[in-house]
């Protein structure tokens, strides 16, 4: 059960980054996503990126995060965000600063996402009284 609760609450997770990605890709003019297939790619991607490279570069770049009060960290996003752009087809970000937008979206986004699928999950407990 909890096995099927964790893939669930995974494939929702994507799939809502994968509709912001969309989204996003509509509103802002600098960013575009050919279709569903290349935003679910990309959702993928992204994840796997900020999974295993977002936390190496946070700490390689510490000082300057601390002395810019972890605006930095924006910098980062905004690179990782670039880069995935750079090497998967029927994704395109303009330049830069469409990549610094887009993923503050893409942050916003999927915080409200996770906010929204973890509501969801959570279960109520129910105390018995117990008589002796």
């Amino acid at each position: 059960m909890f096995t099927m609760y964790v893939s669930m609450t995974l494939i929702l997770r994507l799939l809502f980054n994968t509709l912001g990605l969309l989204l996003i890709a509509n509103l802002v003019d600098g960013i575009s996503v050919d279709d569903f297939y290349t935003a679910l790619i990309t959702a993928i991607i992204l994840g796997v990126l900020n999974l295993i490279i977002r936390p190496i570069l946070l700490i390689l770049t510490l000082p300057i995060t601390i002395l810019t009060l972890g605006l930095f960290a924006f910098v980062i996003n905004a690179g990782i965000f670039f880069f995935a752009a750079s090497f998967i087809d029927g994704f395109d970000v303009a330049n830069f600063w469409y990549a610094l937008l887009g993923s503050v979206l893409m942050s916003i986004f999927s915080t409200i996402g996770n906010r929204w699928i973890n509501s969801k999950g959570q279960k109520t407990v129910k105390y018995r009284e117990i008589k002796d």
